[in-house]
């Protein structure tokens, strides 16, 4: 393999690692992930890439984009609804919290 072809190679294979990287943390914010869901998804699109030989960017195009899209294809509603809610009462919480303190330090 020629040097520019091993450069080349690498530098194809950095983006895919940062672009794997980027997709499974916005994946693992979305509302009602869980680790088997991230599992799932990672391995859809290994499994496409590798049988393919297409970058993850080509193949399902920004990462945040399509965690989003795979979120919504692999967690049921509910279960997203529920994660929705419980996060708004935990920032409520956390703002009550903030602003509690903040009295306080007058």
């Amino acid at each position: 393999m020629a040097k520019k072809d091993r450069a080349t190679e690498a530098s194809s294979e950095k983006g895919r690692e940062q672009w794997m990287a980027r997709f499974q943390v916005r994946l693992a914010m979305q509302p009602g992930v869980d680790r088997a869901v991230v599992l799932q998804a990672v391995k859809e699109v290994t499994t496409h890439c590798a049988e393919t030989g297409v970058h993850p960017r080509t193949a399902f195009g920004e990462p945040d984009t399509h965690a989003v899209q795979a979120a919504a294809r692999l967690v049921p509603e509910d279960r997203a609804a529920r994660a929705t809610r419980s996060n708004a009462v935990v920032d409520a919480l956390d703002s009550v919290r903030k602003k509690a303190g903040d009295i306080v330090g007058l």
